[in-house]
């Protein structure tokens, strides 16, 4: 009975796909819902590929796993993946539903790499048993949803299969210490000279041992609780890291991975510390999986960070850069900022990492502005920064907080009309900055933005 319901909600499934198209809508959610709805336990049935990577996490699991799936199919691999980032038990039964046939049989794909939310894991792994499991980070995220980041890690520590490899932030001290009992390997970044030792966040939630409770001391610190930490009580300390980025050079855009002794040269293709954890998180992962490092050096130098989450051309006399900064979630926002006030020159902010839903009701708690760390914004480099969208007023109220002269902050609701209240100055960098639910509307005012500069360039020429 069971794998006939499976085959009817499988074939029920693929029909929705192209009436999907002929509607034109993505279909990276709803085909899997309509699955799960006749078949809940869908996934059991399905057939899956010979070798499965997970990859979850607060922050950069979507960089992380689009990098791998560019990666595998660029070197032969035929990945299935859900690659616009449907990362729950509804979108991960689409990527199964679009690579299987009416049977339910696995079409040619030899491995899948599967973006996981981190709560979602205790519906998806019980059925998709992966062979790798990646975790980027763990953060605070959404209060009401995800709570405290120890409630995340325990949830995966019981989801996660006992014989799935993990690979694990050696720097993390919350997601190292994920299922405990599963064969492990880490990866990090070496000190850097950017590294303080004490916290300079707001939110630091890793002050004390996770195995005494006793004071732990961080010989260095990168932001929030990422660093290398030792307890004085225990001797409880940081794991080693089997990947080790060493010699990370901005200016140079190159870095060294050391292995087991050895050292190898890598490029580095972008300048956020955030993306050097990516870069190394995808290096550990193809290494577990076979690939040499002269391999892996040469494909991620062509690869590059998804534009959807950050992208800069030069308009008119100004830089455009679209950055993505998660709403509800503090590091993301703490990062980004911290990002921005470390670029050389003038820069310009549209910030309307917006809640959707806020614009009809106020649900979301809005704990999240006040422990992301707005105060990075302060910086003498940023002259201008325009707040839009349901937040509007509660930006400019964490930007006073955090010390922006008001005169610098404007208001406006309207995210066309606040676009229109940015300077353009000749040489400035504007910065867009979204969250995941205002991402289509992020390209309809970024396209509007383009058009302002443009215009603005010529009133300057003339």
């Amino acid at each position: 009975m069971g794998k006939l319901r499976f085959l009817l909600a499988l074939w029920m499934a693929k029909l929705s796909i192209p009436a999907l198209k002929i509607t034109r809508h993505n279909g990276t959610d709803f085909p899997g819902a309509l699955a799960i709805r006749i078949c809940p336990d869908f996934l059991r049935y399905v057939g899956k590929p010979k070798t499965i990577v997970a990859v979850t996490g607060t922050n950069g699991k979507t960089t992380v796993s689009n990098m791998l799936t560019d990666i595998l199919e660029g070197e032969g691999h035929r990945v299935m993946s859900n690659r616009a980032g449907s990362n729950i038990t509804s979108g991960v039964s689409t990527a199964f539903i679009r690579n299987c046939d009416l049977f339910g049989r696995v079409k040619k794909c030899d491995m899948a790499v599967l973006e996981v939310d981190e709560r979602a894991s205790l519906r998806i792994f019980p059925y998709i048993k992966p062979h790798f499991v990646v975790i980027t980070n763990l953060f605070r995220d959404s209060i009401m949803r995800n709570a405290h980041p120890y409630f995340i890690a325990d949830i995966l520590s019981r989801a996660i299969p006992k014989d799935a490899t993990m690979i694990l932030n050696a720097d993390d001290l919350i997601s190292s210490g994920v299922a405990k009992e599963n064969k492990r390997v880490y990866f990090g970044i070496d000190r850097m000279d950017s590294d303080v030792q004490a916290c300079i966040n707001l939110i630091d939630d890793v002050r004390i041992c996770p195995q005494c409770s006793g004071k732990l001391d961080y010989t260095f610190r990168r932001y929030h609780h990422i660093g290398q930490a030792v307890c004085r009580d225990c001797g409880f300390r940081s794991p080693e890291a089997q990947y080790l980025a060493q010699n990370v050079d901005f200016a140079a855009k190159t870095m060294t991975i050391r292995e087991a002794g050895e050292s190898y040269s890598y490029p580095l293709i972008t300048d956020s510390i955030f993306n050097v954890y990516n870069m190394v998180t995808v290096t550990a992962v193809l290494r577990q999986l076979g690939f040499d490092h002269e391999k892996i050096a040469r494909v991620l130098g062509a690869s590059s960070v998804t534009a959807s989450r950050h992208s800069s051309e030069k308009v008119g006399d100004v830089t455009l850069v679209r950055q993505m900064s998660k709403e509800k979630n503090a590091l993301a926002g703490s990062r980004a900022f911290d990002y921005i006030a470390g670029r050389e020159g003038r820069k310009e902010l549209l910030l309307m990492m917006n809640c959707l839903g806020d614009a009809a009701h106020w649900s979301e708690n809005a704990c999240w502005l006040f422990d992301a760390d707005f105060e990075f914004l302060a910086h003498e480099s940023i002259v201008q920064i325009v707040c839009t969208g349901a937040r509007a007023l509660d930006y400019k109220l964490r930007l006073l907080m955090a010390g922006v002269p008001e005169e610098k902050i404007v208001v406006e609701r309207d995210e066309f009309r606040a676009a229109e209240k940015l300077h353009f100055t000749p040489g400035d960098d504007i910065y867009q900055l979204y969250g995941t639910d205002s991402m289509a509307l992020s390209y309809k005012v970024y396209d509007h933005m383009k058009k302002l500069a443009l215009a603005r360039s010529k009133e300057v020429q003339a």
